[in-house]
Parts: C-alpha cells; structure tokens; sequence
C-alpha cells in the first residue's frame, strides 16, 4: 500500500474525532495541555489499535461485528451527545460541565470514534496487506487532528457560548446517525 493511500486513509478515519474533538474543546473551559494530551493520546491510541484489532480477527469474526458495528458507535455518540445537549440546558451550580477527556465517557468516544478503524482492519486483513504502518500513520493522524479540533472548538466555545455545547452534541447525533445510515441503508 503506498503513502498517499495510508495517509488519505488517515484523514479520513480521523474526521469522526476531529468532529468530537471539536465539539469537546468547545465544551471545556479552559483547555488545558491536560485535556490536550488525554483526548489526542487516547483518541490515537485507540485508531492505532482497533486496525490491529480488526486485522488480527481478520475473517473469521467478520460477519458477526459488521452486523453490529455501526449501532454500538450509533448509540455511543448518541449518548455522549444527548448528554452534552441535556447538560447545555441544565443550571449547574459551578458553571462547569463534566469533562469528556475523563473516565468512561473518554473510553466511549474512543471506542465509538474508532470502530471505522477496525473495519479498515479487517479489510486490509483482506487484501492481505500488513497492518503496521498503516497502524500507526492512522494513530498518530488521529491524535494530531484530534489536538487540533479542541483547540478549535475552544475558540468557537469562547465566542459562543452554551450554543456551541448544544450544537456540539447534536454534531455528535449526526455522527452516530450517519454511521448507521452508511451501514444500514445506503448498502
């Protein structure tokens, strides 16, 4: 597989959390190296390995996940995404909502961010084609676009406030609904 395949790859993997990093950076007041480093890190981690994931089941699990895939990433970000939108509208006593570079929530957009990758996994397992390199353009691709989408999301966050927390869960729903949609009926 050569370079531009890898990289264009990459790119696009990386859009769904560029768009969930975007929407976080936008939620998080202020945003910090600690954020940063968590989200992309992890956000990385996981496009690196859920290729290696899906390359390793190669075929013999394939039929089983690709029925499920899109509903478990659907109902991920769908999630995240009603939360922030319920959180925007709530009357918090210490003005800060909850931060998605913690705990569960950092695991579930992670995992819902990544199951693409594993499908890229599986079908290079396909093409028989080595997995490594791809593997870690993918991750590093993920966690360069994912710093990049806080910090911009930060920006639009200051200049607009409570909106953009709204408008940041709902970009998380359409995700999760396009994904579906590209699954269920667009094939």
């Amino acid at each position: 597989m050569d370079w531009i395949s890898i990289f264009g790859i990459a790119l696009a993997l990386a859009m769904d959390a560029f768009a969930v990093a975007l929407a976080t950076g936008a939620v998080l007041n202020p945003v910090t190296g600690r954020h940063l480093f968590r989200l992309g890190f992890h956000f990385g981690l996981f496009q690196a390995l859920m290729p290696i994931a899906g390359w390793l089941l190669g075929l013999t699990v394939q039929k089983w996940i690709t029925a499920y895939d899109h509903w478990i990433a659907f109902g991920l970000l769908a999630y995240v995404g009603g939360r922030m939108i319920v959180e925007a509208f709530e009357e918090d006593e210490d003005n800060s909502p909850s931060d998605p570079t913690k705990g569960l929530t950092m695991v579930m957009l992670s995992v819902a961010t990544s199951i693409d990758a594993f499908a890229v996994g599986l079908s290079l397992a396909m093409l028989g084609v080595s997995v490594w390199v791809p593997c870690v353009v993918i991750g590093l691709v993920a966690a360069v676009l994912t710093v990049a989408g806080m910090l911009l999301g930060r920006r639009l966050g200051d200049n607009w406030g409570k909106r953009v927390e709204v408008c940041g869960g709902v970009v998380l729903c359409l995700i999760g609904l396009k994904i579906l949609l590209e699954h269920t009926l667009l094939k």
